[in-house]
């Protein structure tokens, strides 16, 4: 994830080779469970808005010329790039998508953040914070007045072709690292419900790409709190909510902004590992996961994915592939 869409960006470690998306746009098939779309609205919306609200006020607690740990990203260019401009609207053009029935190629994620925080480098902050929330305000009008079949239609993300309504929770894993992001520039925490929507939404994508590439199999992304629980097989993909302490079978386990940090490449997870700060149940089911990298270089995910490699074996392959993005 990083992203879902043109704007969520993810350190993987090492950063390597070009985008190759067309792998990704293998037809999904005719899947029975489609992850957290089966969710529906009543679920999916209360994340997606509370992560809006929250990254709302963070970004109006800081100066935006602060810089951020992205190179040469200050709190602007996070902000900008998560906007909706007149020449950048990516939750339209993604339901546009859906609408023709998932066609077209994925965006180039890289080229759009560079044109979008490059055209809009000198806008005021009054302009910047209206653009985040002109896009909050397109989450909300979907939600609220597309048809609910939508949600389950293919569209074009980052990724490839997901359902609808799991790209626009996509948002949730963006709007919760990115308000990790600002945390250094003096913003307060994200909330620690931000912070599980955003793990959903990673499981949810995970469990996705899983299905389409006909692995089966499945993890739990665990923390204190609770977490979230995917499996895929042939039948699509599903993804629950589990208590705090449940940890069976094969996991990720560690603080939930710490989580997020791994899988956006922010924080090294085999230094995460290392230090026990995160634990890692069952290698082998993880390893069984790490060929979705191939797939789709850059996931969410990735990084994660790719210590499972590096620590069963395998690592020149599959981390060779993995994308260094924002």
């Amino acid at each position: 994830m990083t992203g879902l869409t043109p704007g969520v960006e993810t350190h993987a470690t090492p950063a390597a080779v070009p985008h190759g998306y067309e792998a990704a746009m293998a037809p999904s098939g005719d899947t029975q469970h489609r992850g957290m779309a089966d969710a529906g609205r009543d679920t999916v919306g209360p994340m997606m808005l509370g992560a809006w609200d929250a990254f709302l006020e963070q970004a109006a607690a800081v100066d935006l010329g602060r810089p951020t740990r992205l190179p040469e990203w200050r709190v602007h260019e996070v902000c900008v790039h998560l906007g909706l401009w007149d020449d950048h609207a990516a939750l339209p053009d993604l339901i546009a998508s859906a609408r023709a029935g998932g066609l077209g190629t994925p965006p180039a994620v890289d080229a759009t953040n560079a044109r979008v925080t490059a055209a809009h480098r000198d806008a005021s902050r009054e302009e910047v914070l209206a653009a985040l929330r002109r896009n909050r305000d397109a989450t909300a009008r979907y939600l609220a007045e597309e048809p609910a079949e939508l949600d389950t239609a293919p569209a074009v993300a980052v990724v490839g072709r997901l359902p609808l309504l799991s790209v626009v929770l996509g948002q949730a894993y963006e709007l919760a690292v990115h308000g990790l992001d600002l945390v250094p520039c003096g913003a307060a925490p994200p909330p620690p419900a931000v912070l599980q929507s955003g793990l959903a939404a990673l499981a949810d994508v995970t469990g996705a790409l899983a299905a389409r590439e006909g692995v089966i199999g499945g993890a739990t992304l665990a923390t204190p709190e609770g977490g979230w629980t995917f499996a895929a097989d042939g039948a699509g993909w599903t993804v629950r909510r589990t208590p705090a302490g449940d940890v069976r079978g094969t996991a990720v386990e560690a603080p939930a902004d710490l989580l997020l940090e791994a899988a956006s490449g922010r924080v090294n997870p085999v230094a995460a590992l290392a230090r026990r700060r995160l634990r890692v149940h069952e290698l082998g089911g993880l390893l069984a996961l790490a060929p979705i990298v191939q797939s789709a270089p850059g996931i969410p995910g990735g990084p994660i994915l790719a210590l499972a490699a590096q620590t069963l074996g395998g690592v020149g392959g599959l981390v060779g592939r993995l994308r260094g993005r924002r």
